[in-house]
């Protein structure tokens, strides 16, 4: 039986990152049904975890001395990514915008100035690529700002720009929900045009031609710079914009209609552009539909199960849902290690306050994360424990490199509201060998090491512990079964399957294998080989 401790496979896992990270295969693509060109972003081979990792570049670091983070800061901090062991980085919008988050934009060719110039951001791609980094960008094309130009034209019922935008007539009942529960209707001198979510953030009319073309030529744009894909925001909501359409097939069938319509138009340009959706639905079943013009949506019920698992210290329905969720993306895509599963992101409580501050169980949501096959977020700070509640600026605070909050290179366009104090930053918890840092390091690092982690087909495994959670996972060149003891005491169980007989990873000492019976000590992760 062999045992590895965490610090060794973590010096195993760095060995394999960084010197076989350059020879590694890319993922494959999706089948979207088109070209077999080479893509541009192909020589850039993707870092074998699979881990995307969000950063909202105002909070990340500020190079200049301004207090508000930008694109240099982001290049700055890179090597910090490389050695946690992420794929690539998801930058939250980039583009000029009259709010702080950027989810309206005024310009969707330019950068905003106060994140740089468009050189910075070449220069951002070219040292992302270097360490085998892929970099996607939030792409807001379901609405506009209210101050973009093509809004402040619209204004004239005879400007050609008026089309772009939905507005209502007589027939129209103003006092209409959105889908996202506000008021759908807006009024502009004696017009009233449609904003799903806010009046700054009027929406964009998809059957109008021209939108759709100029959208296309947005994505294309970014990709021939260098991006390596796209965040869509909002996207089931480019037709959803009423509440009483949720759960109309039509309003689903146009969506897929005009993202196929898109997928094309990026394919044309690079077909192995990653593109993941937002889509805020309850079920895979939801979901799944999404999988055939894009390569992935984020699994938002899938992230409420990984938190509650980890904050009732029970496996509950986990299990069942990863098969339920496994099946349905399967049946459209034909194959397993498509999900994008996270636990939480800008638009929601921190994965630590949702835990009230409890370290051992933010431990145990994260190995569930990162012990599940496809790509995987994670939203900045979450690897130091950081807090955040309600309000959302207040889940978007700065990044803690330092100790001290004044030192060179931290973010202060915003004051802490979570107070987590100096532990909770990059500086501290890399001097600390068993902190959360080293923790997601060590698990981010296992995907390298552990094909079947990444890639592997899911298969539910029985327990009758309630306290354990456990799943096989099989690739062309291994099977694992991953076991976790979310609870507070020691645990153990019967494998029942004489297939495994090595304890190859575990989270900490104390794993032990003996006559198919597998004892855990509290809050251990493992994987059996």
């Amino acid at each position: 039986m062999i045992r590895l401790s965490p610090l060794v496979s973590l010096l195993c896992a760095a060995l394999l990152a960084t010197g076989c990270a350059a020879q590694s295969p890319r993922a494959p693509a999706a089948d979207h049904g088109t070209a077999t060109k080479t893509s541009p972003s192909s020589e850039y081979s993707i870092a074998r975890s699979g881990v995307w990792y969000e950063i909202f570049v105002r909070s990340w670091a500020d190079s200049n001395g301004d207090g508000i983070g930008d694109l240099n800061g982001v290049t700055a901090k890179l090597d910090y990514l490389q050695s946690l062991g992420v794929s690539g980085i998801w930058l939250m919008p980039i583009n000029p915008s009259p709010s702080y988050h950027g989810y309206d934009v005024t310009d969707y060719y330019g950068i905003n100035p106060q994140y740089g110039t468009t050189d910075d951001f070449q220069h951002l791609l070219d040292e992302a690529h270097k360490r085998h980094l892929k970099v996607i960008i939030d792409l807001v094309i379901n609405h506009t700002s209210n101050e973009h130009p093509w809004f402040k034209a619209a204004a004239d019922p005879a400007a050609p720009h008026h089309t772009w935008y939905s507005w209502a007539d007589k027939r129209t009942d103003l006092q209409t929900m959105s889908a996202t529960d506000g008021p759908a209707w807006h009024k502009l001198g004696e017009q009233h045009y449609e904003g799903t979510f806010t009046a700054e953030m009027p929406d964009l009319d998809y059957d109008t031609p021209a939108v759709r073309q100029e959208m296309i030529k947005v994505g294309q744009y970014w990709l021939k710079k260098g991006v390596d894909g796209f965040r869509l925001d909002a996207a089931q909501h480019i037709y959803l914009d009423f509440k009483a359409d949720i759960d109309n097939p039509q309003t689903l069938a146009k969506n897929l209609a005009w993202w196929s319509e898109f997928r094309r138009g990026m394919d044309a340009v690079d077909p192995a552009a990653y593109i993941v959706g937002e889509v805020t639905r309850d079920s895979a079943d939801q979901l799944a539909p999404y999988f055939k013009p894009l390569d992935a949506v984020f699994d938002f019920p899938l992230a409420t199960r990984l938190i509650d698992s980890a904050r009732s210290e029970r496996a509950g329905d986990l299990g069942a849902l990863l098969a339920r969720t496994d099946a349905a993306y399967r049946k459209v895509t034909g194959k397993s290690g498509v999900d994008a599963p996270f636990l939480s992101n800008h638009d929601q409580n921190r994965v630590m306050s949702q835990l009230s501050g409890d370290p051992q169980h933010m431990r145990m949501a994260a190995a569930l994360l990162l012990t599940l096959p496809g790509q995987p977020f994670v939203y900045y700070g979450e690897e130091l424990g950081m807090r955040g509640q309600k309000p959302d600026p207040d889940l978007r605070e700065p990044m803690r490199w330092s100790r001290a909050t004044d030192a060179p290179g931290e973010t202060t366009w915003k004051a802490s509201t979570s107070h987590d104090g100096p532990a909770v930053s990059v500086e501290a918890e890399q001097a600390d060998t068993d902190s959360l840092l080293h923790y997601y390091t060590m698990l981010i690092h296992w995907r390298s090491q552990l094909g079947a982690l990444r890639d592997g087909t899911i298969h539910a495994h029985a327990v009758s512990n309630p306290h354990i959670a456990a799943w096989l996972l099989d690739d062309a060149d291994s099977r694992v079964l991953v076991v976790h003891n979310l609870s507070g005491r020691p645990q153990d169980m019967t494998l029942g399957d004489d297939r495994f007989h090595t304890v190859l990873l575990h989270s900490k000492p104390g794993v032990t294998l003996q006559d198919d019976r597998l004892q855990m000590p509290p809050y251990t992760t493992a994987i059996l080989q």
